[in-house]
């Protein structure tokens, strides 16, 4: 998988993409990264990336040439390319979204920075617009490390175990179930015996019981959408009358 950055930035991501399993997966070629210079495709001396709006506002918006110009010299080796705006105005970026994505083979993202880009940037170049929050950054360059950090774990190879990406929170809009690792007693904290057993049945049940549990307590919203078997439907049921008796016996 490829991604191409396009920035006016590119040193932000030099420490980042040099990391963990990031890094890793650089070094065995399992993801391409490169950062990509706006202002490469500028045509002035002083290398203008940004003017005034149109009919005055604060701020300055990114010009179209620029961009149009780094987006294009991408295109040209690839016209398939996937290209994605980074900004508060996409859609909500989520587990399901970094799934789908996983499947395409080469990405551009377009990092804004100011108030924005030219809209003729998005009519022209943009092929999905991605926002990962209700909130706004200095500019796209954290949002695009977000994505391409959440998009890589599914390419095979990447993580240490092709099931740890199925095992994470949000797989099937469930929240991960408790991990404990030694010691077994943390200040009379201990882990549950059922992870001691050896009875890889019970702890199966047990994991996806707690992962049912800890969603309906912490992100009862995503319930709706998971894909629920009648054995979950049951266990909910369960954990839903505990908290009910719970609840009732503290007089809440």
């Amino acid at each position: 998988m490829r991604f191409d950055i396009l920035t006016l930035f590119p040193n932000m991501f030099a420490s980042p993409l040099r990391e963990s399993i990031l890094g890793k997966a650089i070094e065995k070629g399992l993801i391409q990264i490169q950062t990509i210079n706006i202002r490469d495709f500028t045509l002035d001396k002083h290398q203008v990336v940004d003017d005034p709006p149109y009919g005055g506002g604060q701020g300055m918006v990114m010009k179209v040439e620029p961009i149009a110009r780094a987006v294009e010299s991408v295109k040209s080796q690839n016209p398939s390319a996937w290209t994605i705006y980074l900004t508060p105005q996409g859609k909500p970026f989520n587990q399901d979204l970094a799934r789908r994505l996983s499947t395409q083979p080469h990405f551009i993202l377009l990092c804004g920075r100011y108030e924005g880009v030219d809209e003729r940037v998005r009519d022209l170049f943009i092929d999905e617009e991605i926002s990962i929050g209700d909130y706004v950054l200095t500019g796209g360059e954290l949002a695009a490390m977000v994505l391409i950090d959440a998009v890589s774990r599914f390419i095979p190879g990447v993580l240490g175990s092709d099931r740890s990406a199925e095992e994470d929170s949000f797989f099937n809009s469930l929240l991960e179930y408790p991990q404990y690792t030694r010691p077994f007693d943390f200040r009379g904290s201990c882990v549950p015996e059922v992870l001691l057993s050896g009875n890889h049945s019970a702890i199966s049940l047990w994991r996806r019981k707690e992962a049912l549990r800890r969603t309906s307590l912490r992100r009862p919203d995503l319930l709706g959408k998971a894909n629920l078997t009648e054995e979950d439907k049951k266990l909910l049921e369960e954990i839903l009358q505990q908290n009910r008796r719970e609840k009732a016996g503290n007089g809440i």
